[in-house]
C-alpha cells in the first residue's frame, strides 16, 4: 500500500531507547487512500514512530463497497520495507513489478519484501465483495538486509494459537511457540487476535520486545485498558505476559520486536538512512529506472510528491 499523502513529512525514525511496561493510548487520524478508501494511520503518530522494526500501520473499514470501486491503489515504489497485507473482510488483488499476481483474501499473508526495490498496485477485484476491512503495515529493513532483492510471498496456512476465549494467528514472526512462515529480517512478531465474550485471558510476551495492540473491532480491554475500534495501545518493554478481557465478541492486532536500534529516514514509500537514498530512490521512480514495471493495471503509475524543503535528518524512535 502506498502512502497517498501529496506533501508526506518526513518520518526520523530508530535509535537507541527502551522503556518498561506503559499504557499509552496512540491517537490515529483520518487519511484518504485512493478514489474510495479513508484509513486510520496509527503510525507512525505524534508520539510514537516504531514499535520494533513495524513503522507504519494503517486500518481502513469495515467499509460498504457494494456500489463503490473498493481499494483502488496505482502502481508506486517502494524501498528499504517489507509490506504486510491483513484483511478480516474482502479481497485484494496485489500486482508487482516481479510479475506477481495475486488475490490476498482474509486471514492471508500477502509479504511483499522491497529490499533495494520494488513496484506494486493494490485493487478491489473485479465482482469483489460487499465490505472491505483490513490494515496494511510496514516493517523497516535493518541496514545488513535493505539492499536484498525483492520478493513476495503468498501464505495461507498460519499458525493458530487457541485457548481461553483466544484465538491467535500468528501472521509474522513467533508467538507463544508458533512461527509464522513469512520470511522476517529481525526479531518481531504481528498477531491477529480474536476474543469471544467473556474471555480473561493471559497471553506470554517476550521480555525483550517491545509492543502495542490496536483494536479492529469491538471493545476489549488490555492490560486493564478499555479500547474502542481504530485505538493503538503502545505497552512499552519488559512484559512477560498481557492480560487480555472482553465483555463482548471483539478482535485486535498485537505488533512486537525488539526495539529497533538503527535510525532511519521514512518518506513516501521509501525507507532510507540520508536524504541522499531518499534523492536517489525518488529520482529513479520519476525517470523509470531501478524500481520495473507493473504490467496489467488500468490506470496511471503514481507520481512522486516533491521533496520537502528542509533536510532529511535520522533522529531519535520517539518524538
Amino acid at each position: 500500500m502506498s502512502n497517498l499523502e501529496v506533501r508526506p513529512a518526513p518520518s526520523l525514525c530508530g535509535g537507541t531507547g527502551r522503556t518498561g511496561p506503559v499504557r499509552d493510548v496512540q491517537p490515529g487520524k483520518q487519511v484518504p487512500l485512493g478514489e474510495s478508501t479513508v484509513v486510520r494511520r496509527l503510525l507512525p503518530n505524534l508520539g510514537r514512530r516504531m514499535v520494533g522494526a513495524w513503522c507504519f500501520v494503517d486500518h481502513y473499514g469495515p467499509d460498504d463497497i457494494v456500489d463503490e470501486p473498493g481499494m483502488q491503489v496505482p502502481p508506486h515504489p517502494h524501498m528499504g520495507l517489507q509490506t504486510v497485507s491483513w484483511l478480516r473482510e474482502g479481497e485484494v488483488l496485489h500486482r508487482d513489478s516481479l510479475g506477481s499476481l495475486q488475490t490476498v483474501r482474509p486471514r492471508e499473508l500477502g509479504l511483499m519484501t522491497s529490499g533495494r526495490a520494488i513496484a506494486h498496485s493494490e485493487e478491489s477485484p473485479h465482482g469483489h465483495g460487499p465490505f472491505l476491512h483490513g490494515a496494511q503495515l510496514w516493517v523497516a529493513l535493518p541496514g545488513a538486509h535493505r539492499d536484498t532483492a525483492p520478493s513476495f510471498e503468498h501464505h495461507t496456512d498460519l499458525p493458530v494459537i487457541n485457548g481461553g476465549g483466544l484465538s491467535a494467528t500468528v501472521i509474522l514472526g513467533e508467538l507463544a511457540g508458533a512461527t509464522s512462515p513469512g520470511t522476517t529480517y529481525s526479531p518481531l512478531v504481528g498477531a491477529d487476535l480474536t476474543l469471544t465474550a467473556g474471555t480473561d485471558t493471559r497471553l506470554p510476551l517476550d521480555t525483550d520486545f517491545e509492543y502495542a495492540a490496536l483494536t479492529i473491532s469491538g471493545e476489549s480491554e488490555v492490560d486493564g485498558v478499555r479500547l474502542a475500534p481504530g485505538s493503538l495501545l503502545y505497552l512499552g518493554c519488559g512484559r512477560s505476559e498481557l492480560p487480555l478481557r472482553a465483555d463482548s465478541d471483539s478482535s485486535l492486532l498485537l505488533l512486537g520486536g525488539e526495539p529497533f536500534e538503527e535510525q532511519i529516514v521514512m518518506w513516501w514509500n521509501f525507507i532510507g538512512r540520508s536524504q541522499q537514498d531518499i534523492e536517489d530512490a525518488r529520482t529513479d521512480w520519476t525517470t523509470g529506472s531501478r524500481f520495473g514495471t507493473v504490467h496489467g493495471y488500468d490506470g496511471d503509475r503514481l507520481a512522486a510528491p516533491e521533496l520537502p524543503p528542509g533536510p532529511l535528518k535520522p533522529r531519535g524512535r520517539v518524538r
